[in-house]
């Protein structure tokens, strides 16, 4: 399986809505539940009506689609990351998964990734 590092930082934000987001734009990601809306996005696009933030987030994908049939990619990842103590969140999209670290984890998390077999590309 290959993995590969997106170069951009990211923030995890709560939102009053959605107005002032560029859903144009690349590594987008909303998320809308009964009582918040989440958005995550480049540090750079993050928007006035920003209520809460994280920022200090990077983050790598797995390349190429995935099947909906395969089973326990992430488990996989999260594992060996919980096992060195690096905390992830994950967003899925339609192709594939993209998973986030804080920034000062980002390198060491793609090393121990690549020492259990994963391909990294840069």
């Amino acid at each position: 399986m290959i993995l590969k590092g997106i170069p951009l930082v990211f923030s995890v934000c709560k939102v009053t809505d959605y107005d002032g987001v560029d859903l144009t734009k690349p590594f987008v990601f909303t998320g809308c539940t009964d009582d918040e809306k989440s958005l995550v996005c480049p540090t750079d696009l993050v928007p006035q009506n920003t209520v809460m933030r994280e920022d200090g987030w990077r983050a790598f994908r797995v390349e190429g689609v995935l099947d909906f049939s395969l089973i326990g990619i992430l488990s996989n990842i999260f594992s060996c990351l919980a096992s060195h103590h690096i905390g992830i969140f994950a967003i899925s999209t339609f192709n594939t998964d993209y998973i986030f670290t804080k920034s000062e984890n980002f390198d060491r998390a793609l090393q121990m990734l690549g020492k259990i077999g994963y391909t990294i590309l840069p």
